[in-house]
C-alpha cells in the first residue's frame, strides 16, 4: 500500500466531521494533483454499511444486544476495508476516516463493558490487521459534546446513552492514547474550530503520515 490512512476519533459532538472536511481541503491544496484525498466513515462507508448504520444508530428504539452490536460494527468494517479503504490505499490515496477500530474498543469495550479480547478478535477479522497510520483523538468534555448533539436535532441511538456511558468511552480513548502514543495524537477539541484545525495541520506537517 502506498497511500496513508488517517482516522479521526472522539466522543459525540467532538467535531470530527467538521475537522475531517477541513483537513481534506487543506491536504488537497497541499498536494495539488499529486495525490487524491478520500473521505469515508464508519459505520456507513459502503452501501451495505449505510443499511447497517441505519440499524445501529437511526432507530433509537431498536433493541440491539451488546454482542449483536459488536458484530454489526464488525460486519460494517469488514465490508468497508475490503471494498473502500484498501482499494484507495492501494491507489496511493490519503484516506480520512471518521471512526475505526479504536471506536469499537472505546464504545463497545469501555462503554458497554464487552470483553476486550473478543473485540480484538472481531477487529482483526474485519480489518485483516489494517490499522491507521495516524489517529487524531479529538478530546472533548462529554457534557459539552452532548450539548452540541442536542443543538443538531434528535440524538441517535448511541447519543442517547447515559452520561456515565459516554464518560467511560472518553476514558477508553484516554487509555488507548496512553497505550499507543506513536499512533494516536490527542487534540483538545474544547478549543475553537480554527485552532483545532491549526493543530491538526501542524501534526501532519511534522508527521511521516503524509
Amino acid at each position: 500500500m502506498s497511500g496513508k490512512f488517517i482516522v479521526f476519533e472522539g466522543v459525540e459532538g467532538a467535531g470530527k466531521t467538521t475537522q475531517i472536511h477541513k483537513t481534506a481541503e487543506w491536504l488537497q491544496n497541499y498536494y495539488g494533483e499529486q495525490k487524491s484525498v478520500y473521505i469515508t466513515r464508519e459505520p456507513g462507508g459502503t452501501k451495505l454499511g449505510q443499511q447497517i448504520r441505519q440499524l445501529l444508530l437511526e432507530d433509537p428504539d431498536s433493541a440491539i444486544g451488546n454482542r449483536t452490536e459488536l458484530l454489526l460494527y464488525g460486519a460494517d468494517r469488514a465490508q468497508h476495508v475490503e471494498s473502500v479503504v484498501r482499494p484507495h490505499l492501494d491507489r496511493g490515496d490519503i484516506v480520512l476516516c471518521d471512526r475505526f477500530t479504536d471506536s469499537t474498543v472505546a464504545y463497545q469495550g469501555y462503554g458497554r463493558g464487552f470483553d476486550r479480547s473478543e473485540i480484538d478478535r472481531v477487529n482483526q477479522l474485519a480489518t485483516g490487521g489494517l490499522q491507521s497510520d495516524l489517529t487524531f483523538w479529538l478530546d472533548l468534555d462529554v457534557e459539552i459534546g452532548l450539548q452540541r448533539v442536542l443543538l443538531r436535532g434528535k440524538p441517535d441511538r448511541m447519543e442517547q446513552a447515559t452520561l456515565d456511558f459516554h464518560r467511560r468511552v472518553r476514558q477508553g480513548y484516554q487509555e488507548l492514547a496512553n497505550t499507543y502514543p506513536d499512533r494516536i495524537v490527542r487534540i483538545d477539541a474544547n478549543q475553537p474550530e480554527l485552532v483545532v484545525q491549526a493543530e491538526i495541520q501542524t501534526v501532519l506537517r511534522q508527521s511521516e503520515s503524509i
